[in-house]
């Protein structure tokens, strides 16, 4: 299933020209709109790979989840901070999950 845009929650990552959803997008279907939103071209050639999901700042972006996996009507929303991931699963009674994920973070260089 694509990936849903809220638009009230999507500022386009401010004045960049190219937002980090956009930026991490493998199949290229992530625009800024007219509006400084992110936009996606063709939800039908959406790959559900959830990069962009991952890298919204703001938890703009969702994911319909297909019914063998969350029932029908759920999503999936992410937030990442301070090396920790936070996938959230909204089950279609309503009902939410958290899935959190430590993630790698870079050693400095000496």
């Amino acid at each position: 299933m694509p990936v849903k845009v809220d638009k009230n929650l999507c500022n386009g990552c401010g004045n960049a020209t190219e937002p980090r959803c956009v930026r991490v997008c493998p199949g290229d279907l992530l625009f800024k709109d007219s509006a400084n939103r992110c936009a996606v071209r063709d939800p039908r050639d959406c790959w559900d790979c959830a990069a962009c999901i991952k890298e919204c700042p703001r938890q703009a972006l969702e994911m319909y989840l297909p019914v063998q996996i969350g029932g029908r009507g759920a999503t999936l929303k992410a937030k990442s901070e301070q090396g920790v991931l936070s996938w959230f699963l909204t089950k279609p009674d309503g009902t939410t999950e958290t899935f959190i994920i430590k993630t790698r973070t870079e050693k400095s260089q000496s």
